[in-house]
């Protein structure tokens, strides 16, 4: 079983910078992914950002440039991380860490934390 506990969300400015963290507890076989997932009032999920355990990266072309996602696995626990620059008022939402395992050309992602909000004001 994997436990996701995201921090770090807060309220900005345009403009600003936020780091989101997500502590990953648990085992991960091979293969597996990671990704930041966010969810603002009233629309859909939107996947913002993927990793890949290789290291590659994938993002959504709305924050293309201007977010960096990340990990660390150096340590006993995975550590998943989106370091926000440029933020814009269409950047508010609530962000979702979701970990889970690549195949058939996809991640499917099985787990997800309870999130964190971040606000972004003009």
């Amino acid at each position: 079983q994997v436990q996701l506990v995201e921090s770090g969300g807060d309220s900005v400015q345009a403009g600003g910078s936020l780091r989101l963290s997500c502590a990953a507890f648990g085992y991960f076989y091979n293969n597996y992914c990671m990704g930041w997932f966010r969810q603002a009032p009233g629309k859909g999920r939107e996947a913002v950002a993927h990793i890949f355990q290789n290291g590659s990266t994938s993002y959504a072309d709305s924050v293309k440039g201007r977010f960096t996602i990340s990990k660390d696995n150096a340590r006993n626990t995975l550590y998943l991380y989106l370091q926000m620059n440029s933020l814009k008022p269409e950047d508010t939402a609530m962000y979702y860490c979701a970990a889970g395992y690549y195949g058939l050309g996809k991640c499917g992602y099985d787990y997800w934390g309870q999130g964190t909000q971040v606000t972004v004001s003009s």
